[in-house]
């Protein structure tokens, strides 16, 4: 058995757009404003976005408090998924359990699973409620699945994604069409790097 672990923004939906407005507006609320716009906005995910936020000053408390409000108006349909992702999930949860772990908040990621129909897909969903740490998520998730390193594979589409993986100690997979670049991507090194979600079916 292999252990397959899904971020969520930028791998399963297109949210680039929704999410930078929501985390814009959580943070102009609480005064710590972005002043160089999505530049600054995708800096925050070279490592993990909560330690990003922390090193700006950001409370994180107080962070999640204006966060309640916001995320109740976040427009799902502004979201949107990618299609592709849908058969190679199928074909993947087959024979493995799948996961989202995600710096998002869980009840935001049911409600857009539930809308793309991606339902019954994952077993579990990790978000920001569960715990901030994505390392520590994979380490959870490896103990519970009780899954070698060698047979997780944690699939994202920032470098953030990538340090946390490799910080976990399990094989980590970059994928191109989320929010950074191919070139940021290949520089973090991940173990594998993929241009489509169809590639992923080589892991399987």
């Amino acid at each position: 058995m292999k252990l397959f672990l899904f971020d969520f923004d930028g791998v399963l939906v297109d949210s680039l757009d929704v999410y930078e407005k929501t985390v814009t507006d959580c943070l102009q609320k609480i005064n710590q404003p972005l002043t160089r716009g999505r530049e600054e906005f995708l800096e925050l995910f070279e490592g993990n976005f909560y330690e990003s936020l922390v090193k700006r000053g950001v409370d994180l408390d107080e962070f999640m408090e204006s966060s309640v409000n916001i995320l109740a108006q976040v427009d799902y349909s502004e979201m949107k998924p990618f299609g592709a992702m849908l058969p190679v999930l199928n074909e993947l949860k087959k024979n493995h359990p799948l996961i989202v772990i995600s710096s998002n908040d869980t009840p935001t990621i049911q409600e857009a699973l539930r809308l793309y129909n991606f339902n019954g897909i994952f077993q579990e969903i990790l978000g920001s409620d569960f715990m901030f740490s994505k390392k520590e998520k994979i380490l959870y998730a490896a103990k519970k699945y009780s899954a070698a390193p060698n047979d997780i594979y944690y699939i994202g589409d920032t470098t953030g994604d990538i340090k946390e993986g490799k910080q976990a100690g399990i094989k980590t997979v970059g994928v191109t069409w989320g929010w950074h670049s191919k070139e940021k991507m290949a520089a973090a090194k991940p173990d594998y790097l993929f241009d489509t979600p169809q590639e992923l079916l080589q892991l399987n």
